[in-house]
């Protein structure tokens, strides 16, 4: 060994060697630090604008306020472990959930990033404001919209149920009014049945935020034609077996007609219904149907409950009838000659009950002069009873005499006082007075004469009577 060391070749391959190996070991150093400081460069990245997510329990409170509202998130570690993070999926989170109503500052939290990087949000603290939920009853309006099918109106909507609860912060319990839908009737020509869903309303008819319970109501809007309500009309024909006359009828007294509004304004009573008595010796109960009219849509009761009580008839003598002339033509005077004192006595066939009310008044004796030339004349006496009564049989037929003379004109009296009342000429001229019309009496039932004037009246007709006592005419 001693010799080689002293042996200057093998020192110097020694010595190369060695430098050799010093030369690779210094080189592969210097690689290994190269590669490993790339690794583990340190990198901070920023998000701004992360808006905060609060955890609290909603069913108990609100969250009134939360300032700021977003906050600024740095992302530090290696580089290559700060960009594989994927900055959607951070999030800051404020935990509330154990916290009461008022006013707190807690630290909020950075979720989603990996445990490689350090998250930081800035500010660290925010303040957050709780607010009790409170729950309120209201009632449910619904408003009707649009325009039903023609000839059809919109009734009052039926909801189910009529209340709801709503559920708002403390701060807003009370402004709330109402809970409110919509349903709309455009073109509907039948009930429009809908489930509607409600929105909360305050006092000043603008929406509220709150929790409604139930959300969503039935409601039922009835559209129906105009209707009216009026008196129903039975005309009653023929008579009851002989012998037999009708004491009483129950009827429905009005009904409800629907239809047009036009159709509707027309009508005063409704008519069209007619029962035969022909015929009739004991009470009798009818179903009838009630017609439906021209332009009529519906009739309610579309039947009509009649019952018709049937008893022996009897009779009554009613004196001092006062009788009527009517029909005098302009420019003649109807005086009645006979019966005396223009009166006279009908004997009146009946239901006992009738008759017991039946007075003078009660019954119209009409003498018709209308075409009747001048002179004498005997003229036929018509009567007009009230319902269900009738002349009796065994009464001849009632005549009366009536004078009728044509009216004289007047003429001026010369030289002396004349009896006509003159009227003034007309202003800015001359003119003859003219002479006003003789005063015409009044027919009375004292005198035994009976004057008219030319103005026709009219006898009134019982409606719904059978004959001889339902307002036609009995000679």
């Amino acid at each position: 060994m001693d010799k080689w060391l002293r042996n200057n070749n093998v020192v110097k391959g020694i010595a190369l060697v060695i430098g050799i190996l010093l030369w690779v070991v210094v080189h592969l150093d210097v690689q290994t630090t190269s590669s490993g400081n790339t690794g583990s460069t340190l990198r901070n990245q920023t998000i701004s604008n992360v808006s905060i997510v609060a955890k609290y329990d909603q069913e108990l409170y609100s969250l009134r306020s939360i300032q700021p509202a977003e906050v600024t998130v740095v992302l530090s570690g290696r580089s290559d472990a700060v960009r594989k993070v994927d900055t959607a999926k951070i999030r800051v989170e404020l935990d509330l959930t154990q916290m009461k109503s008022g006013v707190h500052s807690l630290p909020v939290k950075v979720i989603g990033a990996p445990s490689t990087v350090t998250a930081e949000a800035t500010p660290a603290f925010v303040r957050a404001e709780l607010e009790e939920m409170q729950m309120k009853q209201v009632p449910v309006t619904i408003n009707v919209a649009g325009t039903p099918a023609e000839g059809y109106k919109a009734g009052q909507p039926v909801v189910k149920p009529t209340r709801v609860q709503v559920t708002v912060p403390e701060s807003q319990i009370n402004a709330v009014e109402s809970a409110r839908g919509e349903v709309s009737v455009d073109k509907a020509n039948g009930a429009v049945t809908k489930q509607v869903k409600l929105v909360a309303y305050d006092k000043n008819g603008k929406k509220i935020d709150g929790v409604i319970n139930p959300q969503v109501v039935d409601v039922e809007v009835p559209i129906t034609s105009p209707l009216k309500a009026m008196p129903l009309q039975v005309k009653f024909v023929g008579r009851p077996a002989q012998g037999f006359s009708v004491a009483s009828v129950t009827k429905p007294e009005q009904v409800t007609v629907f239809g047009p509004q036009d159709i509707l304004d027309k009508m005063e009573f409704y008519d069209g219904l007619q029962i035969d008595l022909n015929g009739l010796k004991e009470d009798r109960s009818l179903s009838v149907d009630v017609p439906l009219k021209k332009g009529v849509t519906r009739v309610d009761p579309a039947k009509a409950e009649i019952k018709i009580a049937v008893v022996p008839s009897a009779t009554k003598v009613v004196e001092k009838v006062p009788i009527t002339l009517i029909g005098q033509s302009e420019g003649y005077t109807a005086k009645l000659i006979s019966p005396e004192g223009s009166q006279l006595a009908v004997t009146v066939e009946g239901a006992p009950a009738l008759l017991d009310k039946l007075k003078p008044q009660d019954i119209q004796a009409v003498v018709d002069v209308t075409n009747a030339a001048s002179g004498t004349q005997e003229l036929p006496i018509t009567l007009n009873l009230p319902p269900f009564l009738m002349q009796a049989a065994q009464q001849p037929a009632l005549k009366a005499v009536v004078e009728i003379t044509a009216n004289q004109p007047s003429k001026p009296v010369t030289g002396g006082e004349s009896t006509e009342t003159p009227t003034a000429p007309p202003a800015g001229g001359s003119g003859s007075p003219t002479p006003s019309p003789t005063p015409v009496p009044s027919p009375t039932a004292s005198s035994g004469t009976a004057t008219i004037t030319p103005t026709q009246s009219k006898s009134s007709e019982s409606s719904g009577a059978p004959a001889g006592g339902d307002g036609k005419k009995t000679n």
